[in-house]
């Protein structure tokens, strides 16, 4: 008889489903706040580099401008045409600079007006020598003011690392001062040869005054560059740096030298001087650009490769939370379909069983007798015996093998008549 069994498939658990979701979501927080946080930190510190590079290109096309515009003044102090065409080619290679940088550095404004000044120069040296320079200056002093903004807006004067700082504030303030200073220590020797013993005193003081503005940033380059040196862990600073600065300590040692004769200072002398200073200038001024932007540029790649392990390290949070979801939810489903499909069974055997069926080859069910004896090594098993009953012997059809059974007749007594035998249940005389 065929009994329908209750079905047992289990329901959605939608309680553990949710759990499930909020601890993926509870998991996958703390990551994505970490990453957040890691990448904006990463971010601006990637920002502030690039735009420290650039205020080393920047700085870069200024020096140019500087050199040319110290040429200019000593030529137009001493009556000699200016050196246009060097002023014009460097004002014009700063110019493209400022268009592709000037609005990050904030430095449009003023460039406007230096290069506005330089342009109003005039092209032949003015009567009065004294009238040149004061043009000039106020021409520089512009000039100096553009590098303190070009520092302070692209982030060099904030720059965290050591040698980089000491690099920056050499090549950005105190080297740029210098040079101007010794041209116009130059510049004012050649004033003062030509003043009469009334004003040779003012012209001496002026000469000193024009010294401690050579000698003092001078002095502050140096410390500057040997501070960098030491706090680097650049195998070629110190190297391509200590050469330069060499020649550059002596070249403004013997501009100092040749104006300290306030009587009677050699113009041509002092003039070859102070190219000399304003070569090796130039020499170190593009060294220090150069490990400067070095030193930057090997700092973002630094904080590109942290931030890659930033990124993988979120991919991976994100892999592993998948995984367990989806590890929980083949496993949900998994056991819903083994709790049983709700067809009907046969005397309680299961579902797959058929009373009029093949044989079974699974387990046997709960409740009949286990095999007994030697495993079948795979042979189709032998039909059970069953015990044989033993049949009344007055069953229709069948005849006992006692039936025909007589006693021996002793010889002699053959046809006597004997009374009627009684026979026994089954068949078999009874012993008299």
């Amino acid at each position: 008889m065929t009994v329908p069994a209750q079905r047992s498939r289990r329901a959605p658990n939608r309680t553990g489903t949710a759990l499930r979701v909020l601890l993926a979501i509870a998991l996958l927080l703390p990551a994505g706040v970490l990453f957040s946080a890691a990448w904006r930190s990463n971010d601006d510190r990637l920002t502030v580099a690039g735009r420290e590079r650039h205020g080393v290109e920047y700085l870069r096309s200024l020096g140019h401008v500087t050199l040319a515009l110290v040429d200019a003044q000593s030529g137009a102090v001493a009556g000699r045409a200016a050196a246009a065409a060097a002023l014009r080619s460097a004002v014009e290679q700063t110019s493209g600079i400022d268009v592709r940088y000037g609005a990050e550095l904030r430095t449009s404004e003023r460039w406007a007006g230096l290069r506005a000044k330089i342009e109003a120069l005039p092209d032949r040296p003015p009567a009065d020598p004294q009238d040149a320079w004061t043009v000039y200056t106020e021409t520089t002093d512009l000039l100096l003011a553009l590098y303190a903004k070009v520092r302070e807006s692209s982030g060099l004067i904030r720059d965290p690392e050591s040698d980089s700082y000491h690099l920056q504030d050499a090549v950005a303030e105190e080297l740029p001062e210098a040079l101007v200073a010794a041209g116009r220590l130059a510049d004012r020797a050649v004033l003062a040869a030509d003043r009469s013993g009334g004003d040779r005193a003012r012209a001496a003081s002026e000469l000193a005054l024009g010294r401690a503005a050579v000698l003092s940033p001078a002095a502050d380059l140096v410390e500057n560059l040997r501070a960098a040196v030491e706090n680097t862990a650049s195998r070629t600073l110190g190297g391509n740096l200590l050469s330069r600065l060499d020649g550059y300590q002596r070249a403004v040692e013997d501009l100092a030298a040749l104006t300290r004769d306030s009587a009677a200072p050699n113009p041509i002398q002092v003039g070859a001087a102070r190219a000399s200073a304003q070569l090796a200038g130039s020499g170190l001024a593009t060294i220090i650009l150069t490990e400067l932007d070095i030193l930057l540029r090997e700092r973002i790649d630094g904080l590109t490769g942290e931030r890659r392990i930033v990124v993988g390290a979120l991919v991976l949070a994100v892999l592993l939370v998948l995984a367990l979801a989806a590890l929980s939810a083949l496993g949900t489903r998994f056991g819903g379909r083994s709790a049983g499909a709700g067809e009907p069974t046969v005397h309680g055997l299961p579902p797959a069983a058929d009373a009029e069926g093949p044989p079974l080859t699974g387990p046997p069910p709960t409740g009949s007798p286990l095999p007994v004896g030697p495993p079948t090594s795979g042979r189709p098993p032998l039909p059970e015996r069953r015990p044989r009953r033993p049949e009344p012997a007055d069953a229709p059809g069948r005849r006992s093998p006692l039936a025909d059974w007589q006693d021996p007749v002793p010889a002699g007594q053959a046809g006597q008549s004997t009374a009627p035998e009684r026979q026994a249940p089954w068949g078999r005389p009874d012993a008299r």
